[in-house]
């Protein structure tokens, strides 16, 4: 009996059956499978230990330097957005995240069924760094991917403008006001932009910090003297008329302050004291209450430096200025805006007498003529802003086109005019209100296809801006829209290929670039159609993909030169032929006419060199 157990007991399991007494087999299977699975089990479990133990050791590391110098950058602040994750750079710019352990989840429906999983660890996906006397610009932020363990964030210096003013005749000084303006491109044109204000120390000290590379222009604000001592309210009143730096007395006179990053540039003014005369020029046609802006420039030379008020109740301007020729503007504001200047000379004494007759803003129609060649898409419905009327339900209906008016003045006097919303769903009417006197560029718009004219009063709008004078009736902008454009594909030359990916969408006019991107959420280059001086083409952008392709299908007929850059480029002044002749060797001329398709291969600018 023992001797068959025995031999039993050293039998295969199939054959196991063929024993006497032996249990039944689905007995013996189930106890062998239980054994398999809970070895299984156990061997997943201390595979899923060991991965889970590997991932408490997962970091983020990285260094922060300065992008000009590349040094390292110490103690400097480093954390995520969402204030999850933050750290101090050490002594050698280095900086290092340990990240949060994975979590073990049991799937199924209960704890004790279905295979465990590791959640992903708790991680930043975009890091940002600060440090004082660095900039926060968009070097300073770095998005991750979700395996990258090693970051780069670049910092860039500052730059300075300090000095001290000194007014005369005394040594010493006092305290008065400066202003910093930025030469800042919008649309591909130049203007000029307030980058700061402030008030001199008793010292006559003054100091601009955290200013980007570009081109500046400084000028004191005119202040008038009323020395306790000397001051007599019945006699000759003395002031310091505005000084543009370094000796000027007009903005387009004065010399321009070119900073790179980390630069500090030292500028000293000197304002001469002068004679200082009451002006009043009363507002024949202002409604009493109604606010006003008032402006003050010497006469053709507009900008900033000399100010007079307001005064409501007496529908007044008021205030003194030097001896000189100015132009005083005056803008009212509320349901009927109007605008009204004149031209007033001081000579050695008080201007009384002058009026200001104010005329209402001009309302330009806009005519729109559609000549698409591929069929006209049935309209859909978006929260297009400006472009349509809310329907019931939160939808719009979508406007074909929107045209808006841009200041083609050095400092955006007046600001954009746009279309005014349509006042409900059967108004088609196209028309720009309240537009103030002035020189403007016409920016069309349109929801399919692009302007191939844009005409006023016989002007081309497409190379000249238009004009709006005070009281005279502006006639209609006639807008051409077409659909028969070009495109163009290609790749980058000298652009090392980071992966796959769609080639870069494109959005022309300027507007904000919706990038193809890759793992990291940027572009990897970026590609401009520049027209030539006179072309019939339109300002087109495009992102770059991580393989270095990019394809633009929105084109207008033209003649274009295409610039591949490795970086986003919003200071191009791309409608300066001037400024765009630096580039005359850096990308190639196409000349594109409707339907026609181009494959191009741009060679790439690096930034960087």
């Amino acid at each position: 009996m023992s001797k068959s157990n025995h031999s039993c007991a050293h039998s295969a399991p199939l054959r196991i059956s063929k024993c006497a007494g032996t249990r039944p087999r689905w007995r013996l299977v189930f106890g062998f499978a239980v054994l398999a699975s809970g070895h299984s089990l156990v061997t997943q479990a201390t595979g899923q230990d060991a991965q889970l133990q590997s991932r408490k050791t997962d970091s983020i590391q990285g260094i922060v330097s300065n992008r000009v110098t590349h040094e390292p950058i110490a103690h400097a602040l480093v954390f995520s957005p969402d204030s999850r994750f933050g750290t101090r750079t050490d002594d050698q710019g280095r900086f290092e995240f340990t990240l949060p352990p994975a979590v073990a989840r049991q799937g199924g429906d209960s704890a004790s069924s279905g295979p465990v999983a590791l959640t992903a660890p708790d991680r930043p996906n975009i890091l940002t760094a600060r440090k004082p006397g660095f900039l926060g610009d968009s070097n300073a932020t770095v998005q991750l991917t979700p395996a990258e363990r090693e970051v780069t964030i670049t910092l860039t210096p500052e730059a300075l403008i300090m000095g001290r003013v000194t007014l005369s005749p005394s040594d010493l000084s006092d305290r008065i006001g400066v202003e910093l303006y930025r030469r800042d491109v919008q649309e591909g044109r130049a203007h000029w932009v307030m980058a700061g204000s402030g008030v001199t120390k008793s010292s006559g000290m003054f100091r601009f910090a955290e200013l980007i590379p570009g081109t500046y222009k400084l000028l004191t604000r005119e202040s008038l003297d009323r020395d306790p001592i000397t001051f007599d309210p019945r006699g000759q009143l003395f002031g310091y008329p505005p000084i543009y730096y370094p000796s000027a007395a007009d903005f387009s006179a004065t010399g321009a302050i070119v900073l790179s990053a980390g630069k500090i540039f030292q500028a000293d003014l000197s304002p001469v004291r002068q004679p200082y005369y009451p002006v009043k020029v009363s507002v024949g046609n202002a409604t009493p209450g109604v606010p006003m802006n008032v402006s003050v420039w010497l006469r053709g030379h507009e900008g900033p430096g000399y100010s007079l008020g307001y005064n409501e109740q007496d529908r007044m301007i008021e205030g003194s200025l030097p001896n000189g020729t100015y132009t005083v503007e005056a803008s009212s504001f509320g349901q009927a805006p109007a605008t009204g200047s004149l031209n007033v000379t001081v000579r050695g004494g008080p201007v009384e007498g002058a009026t200001i007759t104010l005329a209402g803003n001009s309302s330009i129609a806009v005519n729109v003529k559609e000549e698409y060649t591929r069929g006209q898409e049935p309209g859909v419905a978006h929260s297009g802003i400006g472009l349509g009327i809310s329907r019931p339900g939160g939808r719009f209906r979508v406007r074909d086109v929107n045209v808006a008016l841009l200041p083609a003045d050095d400092f955006l006097q007046g600001g954009v005019a746009w279309m005014k919303p349509p006042t409900g769903p059967q108004d088609d009417s196209l028309v720009i209100e309240s537009v103030r006197p002035g020189r403007y560029w016409v920016q069309v718009t349109p929801m399919k296809g692009f302007a191939s004219s844009v005409s006023c009063g016989g002007v081309d709008l497409l190379q000249h801006p238009l004009v709006v004078v005070s009281g005279v009736s502006t006639p209609p902008i006639e807008v051409t829209l077409r659909d028969d454009n070009a495109e163009v594909e290609g790749t980058i030359e000298g652009l090392a290929a980071s992966g796959s990916g769609e080639a870069g969408s494109e959005l022309s006019g300027g507007s904000s670039l919706y990038a193809s991107v890759g793992d990291n959420g940027q572009a990897a280059g970026y590609v401009y159609f520049v027209p030539l001086p006179d072309s019939s083409g339109h300002f087109t952008e495009s992102a770059v993909s991580p393989d270095g392709k990019f394809r633009s299908e929105q084109l207008p007929p033209g003649a274009y030169r295409v610039l591949a850059f490795d970086t986003l480029q919003p200071q191009l002044e791309y409608r300066n032929p001037e400024a765009m002749r630096v580039y005359d060797s850096k990308g190639p001329v196409i000349h594109l006419t409707g339907g026609q398709k181009e494959h191009l291969r741009p060679p790439l600018i690096s930034t960087s060199e």
